[in-house]
């Protein structure tokens, strides 16, 4: 059985595109046009910045002092190797010290 060919060409779509591109056909979309690994410019649809969502990125992190201290405290896990905790190690390690030199010293007179 064949199917029917139809000499009508389709209906345009309608309805909002995906990644802030403008209603209507995707076809006439701008295209992001950045270099890809084959090196061939990237043909997929721009966002409002200019480039595709693979190759233009949605944020290039914080900017300012204020964004970058608001991105380091979220982004701390435990604080392991913050200035605060690293000073105080070295603090009761040096007390640690002083206390086994002061036993020894303690153990040398008594022994």
């Amino acid at each position: 059985m064949k199917a029917k060919v139809d000499a009508q060409p389709h209906e345009q779509r309608r309805g909002s595109l995906k990644n802030g591109n403008p209603p209507g056909d995707f076809t006439k979309a701008p295209r992001c046009g950045a270099r890809n690994r084959r090196g061939t410019p990237c043909q997929a649809p721009a966002m409002r910045n200019g480039r595709c969502r693979f190759h233009g990125g949605k944020s290039t992190g914080p900017r300012t002092p204020e964004g970058m201290e608001r991105m380091r405290k979220t982004k701390t896990k435990h604080g392991l190797y913050a200035a605060e905790a690293i000073e105080l190690r070295r603090l009761v390690n040096m007390m640690l010290r002083r206390a086994r030199g002061h036993l020894r010293q303690i153990a040398e007179v008594t022994g």
